[in-house]
């Protein structure tokens, strides 16, 4: 059997995944994104420029490398249309031959976006931060077993006889609840018709497609989006994503439970970001925030919002990695620190007037506060650093203390954006 390995974030997502997916995809015949829907952004830098990647697996931009949603995924088809058109106008190949789309998807609709918004602006100041996207409406859509599937394009007169009665439930919330204009079906017919029609030649039973490549012994990756603290049952619970982000999924939301991962690569950053609303006790403020917020250019790939920031947190850290199981880490953006004298890390958790080196959950989460040490900076460019010996001394201390406090061996540390700005440990 080849190489089956998950990329998974460690911490809040935005760790850098998809800069790490795209310098691995060269190594894997197969790219598998298994959750989750465009409501993260996965950012690459290559010698065409930068792209931003929303639903396309990070592997689109190899050309030799065969990408596939799963059917763990949630799919705007709208935004899937763009996505690809953007790519095909800078040239990025994108065919059936290199895109495969699981028939078992589901379709995010207009009115889960609807829904989203109309929900957040109820909530006001108390709101999840919500990317407004549609995706906790359609994963509970999912599991009613009232959603539509990408499979379901392939025959409208099944979507004809389903969709004038899930229109009308629908209703029930948005006009009778929202007290808001009602959802048409006529409009969400054309709307699938528009949108789905060109995605139908990628559409294709995708399990099958990869137990085939598992016999022939093909290497296949499956890239997460977003990180072990945004997973919906062991994340910071109820400011989460609404799908599974854990390395244990990947094999179930990519279609092909019965494979087993030879290797997990945790993904996390030098430093802390988050974005939305929910618990981030490592968070700085003020200038300190502002000015780390610029260092990393810390807005978010989906949605543009400034991300919070905050230092390196060894509790948050230890916890995500040992969720993900990972075997080896990336640690990205240590470049960014370089501006730094004093480096902020969040060594532990106070809770309750007393130390916790544990990551707690529910209202404990929510009292902790940071206990906070500093290491000293190296205060020069380390982005042309192609070796680890290459890096100032106190760089090495930090990237050494970060390895043991995590309690897993780092084995790739980023530079810089660019495929070539890593070092191999």
């Amino acid at each position: 059997m080849g190489r089956i390995a998950a990329v998974v974030g460690v911490n809040w997502g935005d760790e850098g995944k998809g800069r790490m997916v795209d310098l691995f995809a060269g190594e894997f015949d197969v790219v598998v994104r298994y959750q989750g829907g465009n409501n993260a952004g996965h950012t690459v830098v290559n010698d065409r420029g930068q792209f931003i990647l929303n639903l396309l697996p990070s592997g689109i931009l190899r050309e030799d490398c065969v990408n596939v949603m799963g059917p763990g995924m949630v799919v705007d088809l709208e935004h899937l249309c763009g996505e690809i058109g953007r790519l095909r106008e800078r040239g990025v190949k994108v065919t059936p031959d290199n895109l495969k789309i699981s028939d078992r998807a589901t379709i995010c609709m207009p009115y889960h976006k609807l829904l989203d918004c109309l929900e957040e602006d109820r909530l006001g100041a108390g709101g999840f931060g919500s990317t407004r996207r549609g995706i906790a409406p359609v994963y509970a859509d999912k599991y009613m077993k009232k959603a539509f599937r990408l499979g379901d394009l392939l025959d409208p007169g099944y979507i004809d006889e389903r969709i004038d009665a899930i229109v009308e439930w629908k209703n029930i919330t948005v006009r009778d609840g929202y007290r808001a204009p009602a959802v048409e079906s006529e409009a969400m017919k054309k709307w699938l018709d528009e949108f789905g029609s060109p995605l139908k030649e990628f559409i294709t039973d995708t399990t099958a497609y990869l137990s085939g490549a598992v016999k022939e012994g093909k290497s296949i990756m499956f890239e997460a989006q977003l990180g072990a603290l945004r997973d919906i049952d062991f994340g910071i619970y109820p400011f989460t994503s609404s799908s599974s982000t854990i390395a244990s999924y990947a094999p179930i939301g990519a279609g092909v439970p019965f494979v087993s991962l030879t290797e997990t690569v945790g993904i996390m950053k030098a430093y802390s970001s988050c974005v939305g609303a929910g618990p981030f006790t490592c968070e700085l403020f003020g200038d300190e925030g502002d000015a780390l917020r610029e260092a990393g250019g810390e807005y978010g790939a989906a949605t543009g919002r400034p991300r919070r920031v905050g230092g390196f947190d060894v509790v948050a850290s230890k916890y995500g990695a040992m969720m993900q199981g990972a075997d080896s880490i990336a640690l990205t953006k240590l470049d960014v620190l370089s501006y730094l004298d004093r480096i902020p890390v969040t060594v532990k958790y106070m809770i309750d007037g007393e130390e916790s080196d544990f990551f707690p959950h529910g209202s404990r989460l929510n009292r902790a506060k940071p206990v906070t040490e500093y290491f000293d900076g190296w205060g020069c460019d380390i982005s042309g650093c192609r070796k680890f010996d290459d890096l100032p001394d106190n760089a090495k201390k930090y990237v050494r203390y970060i390895e043991k406090a995590v309690g897993v061996p780092i084995k790739y540390v980023s530079v810089g954006a660019d495929r070539d700005a890593i070092i191999y440990m």
